[in-house]
């Protein structure tokens, strides 16, 4: 037994156990703890993926010794413990997912094996390997109908015709002589696999196994029996999945598939409930109370709802290589840890870095739970094959707060929100029975209130005391300064080019006004270049010719040159004559 140094962990965690050569190599996909002997010291159960063709091997570990070892026929795409049945004493057994089949073993010993069902064969497949039985057509010939099927059906080929068809043409007559009276079959494998509770959510409750296959079907299978309660169908083939919830009740199987997507089902339905869609494909899927952290391709790991909403991101340092849950409920706590490629395992809780520690090797697997008689024991193998046993003290205390820059934590906490009244849910439903009639009246009173804004706006328009205006197609404002007390009065308007740069030519001013009451000496006038930034003042005289004593408004239009539609256009309220008449 050997120790090595965890920096970066703040004196967390207790260096139990490192073994470099203890030659384990697999995933946390295979890695599990249970009690297999009802003594009360968890073991450690690991499948082996060996050399990768030769070597797979299904071991248990108790303590830091290696206590069993069971040859595996194929690769091991999963591993899980549970609990099968009410016997006593309550063991767990262990289900191995390996190719097409699951491999359940008890008390350390092969017990059953589980098949999943075969797939439809295509047919013209099938007859086109009859015709090679009877001798129909020869290898060559073959060859080609299997290609121009393979182009053009919807069922996939067997593994029989894929084989064929990677073949060079010197081996195709031997395979045919030597499979072509076997029975066509289409098999499909087992890609990742987890656990569900039957009916109750005790630790030691039964439970049922959830297979994910490479043909995008999910299936629960009955914990007795072995067969299948409940299929459910995905978009893409699922990598990784978590499960939660009883069967009998009410659950929900996240699980991440290879198009990038995570998908969310829900009892009595066969289709996905959710969906949530990355920008980057998953390599980690970890479920934490009621969110879903899952780790992407970019160096991220991403908080989401159950129903899909992206809660926080947070950045990471290196390619993330295994992800598990920490769970410790006797402290009530929950986190994720984080294996990465630059030797270290981070230790999070919602986007909050709670502690780094540090590994001699690139992490492949990551185990967190109780193993002997200790709870907070951490299993890490890594890429060399080595064992790494630590053990979190029962001192540690993790530190929650944020450090990278953002909102305050307070402004995730939610508000108290104070429960519905009496008169609201009344208002509810009233506004649920009468809703088209209140529709109706909120369209007339905004109908109304349109109507009365636009008799306001002509009645404005019509009486102005403000002879200011502005144009919307050209760069002018004008004002206009009505002088003296009568019957003469001097007209003043003051035109600006409000452009930057742009000078204003060709313009010119005309006067609308009542002849009976008023006489103007230039009625119509040419306005210069306007230069940009300046007041030009236009100045004319303005005669009252009636003796009644009231007044009328002029209109002023400032338009270009040969053009009837006025730019600008102004209301000047012409004040009483108080002088004598001019006539």
């Amino acid at each position: 037994m050997s120790s090595v140094d965890s920096g970066g962990d703040g004196g967390r965690w207790l260096d139990a156990h490192y073994d470099p050569v203890a030659g384990l190599y697999t995933f946390s996909s295979c890695v599990d703890l249970a009690d297999l002997s009802g003594d009360g010291e968890s073991r450690l159960v690991v499948g082996d993926l060996g050399s990768g063709s030769s070597g797979m091997k299904l071991k248990v570990y108790r303590g830091t010794a290696l206590m069993s070892e069971s040859t595996l026929l194929d690769l091991p795409a999963g591993l899980v413990a549970f609990f099968m049945d009410l016997h006593e004493p309550r063991i767990p057994a262990v289900a191995v997912a390996s190719g097409p089949c699951i491999y359940v073993y008890k008390n350390l010993r092969p017990y059953f094996k589980f098949t999943l069902p075969g797939l439809e064969v295509n047919s013209l497949e099938q007859d086109v390997w009859h015709q090679a039985r009877e001798g129909g057509i020869d290898p060559v010939t073959l060859r080609e109908m299997l290609e121009s099927v393979r182009k053009k059906a919807n069922v996939p080929l067997s593994v029989r015709s894929l084989r064929f068809l990677s073949l060079e043409t010197g081996d195709m007559d031997e395979f045919v002589q030597l499979h072509k009276q076997q029975p066509i079959r289409r098999q499909t494998v087992i890609t990742c696999i987890g656990t569900l509770k039957k009916s109750t959510a005790d630790e030691d409750g039964v439970s049922c196994l959830v297979i994910g296959t490479e043909s995008s079907d999910v299936f629960v299978l009955d914990p007795e029996a072995f067969i299948i309660l409940s299929k459910m169908s995905l978009p893409a083939a699922p990598a990784m999945m978590d499960v939660t919830g009883q069967f009998d009740v009410e659950f929900r199987i996240t699980v991440a598939c290879r198009n990038g997507n995570i998908y969310i089902l829900r009892r009595d339905s066969d289709k996905p409930k959710y969906s949530i869609e990355l920008s980057y494909h998953p390599v980690g899927l970890v479920r934490v109370g009621k969110n879903v952290v899952v780790g992407c391709t970019d160096e991220s790991l991403q908080g989401f709802t159950q129903k899909g909403k992206k809660l926080w991101r947070a950045v990471l340092p290196a390619p993330i290589t295994t992800m598990a849950a920490m769970d410790l409920p006797t402290r009530g706590f929950q986190a994720v840890l984080v294996g990465l490629a630059n030797c270290e395992v981070h230790l999070y809780r919602d986007k909050n870095l709670l502690s780094t520690i540090k590994t001699p090797d690139v992490v492949t697997s990551i185990c967190f739970g109780r193993y002997g008689r200790e709870d907070g024991t951490l299993i890490v193998t890594t890429k060399g094959g080595g064992l790494m046993v630590k053990i979190l003290k029962r001192t540690a205390a993790f530190d929650d707060r944020d450090g990278t820059a953002g909102p305050p934590p307070a402004q995730s906490v939610r508000l108290n929100v104070p429960k519905k009244t009496k008169l609201y849910v009344d208002q509810t439903l009233r506004e649920r029975e009468s809703g088209l009639a209140m529709h109706r009246a909120f369209q007339m009173d905004l109908s109304r209130l349109r109507l009365s804004a636009a008799k306001s706006y002509v009645k404005a328009l019509e009486s102005s005391l403000t002879p200011m205006s502005s144009s919307l197609t050209e760069p002018l404002k004008m004002n206009a300064v009505v002088q003296g007390l009568g019957p003469a009065f001097k007209l003043t308007l003051n035109v600006q080019n409000t452009a930057a740069c742009r000078p204003v030519m060709n313009l010119a001013v005309s006067f609308l006004y009542d002849e009976s009451l008023y006489r103007m000496r230039n009625p119509y006038m040419r306005i210069p270049l306007l230069v940009p930034g300046l007041v030009y003042p236009v100045e004319t005289f303005v005669e009252c010719t009636s003796d009644k004593g009231i007044s009328d408004i002029i209109k002023v239009f400032v338009l270009h040159e040969g053009r009837s539609s006025p730019l600008l256009t102004a209301h000047i309220n012409m004040p009483v004559s108080e002088g004598l008449t001019l006539n």
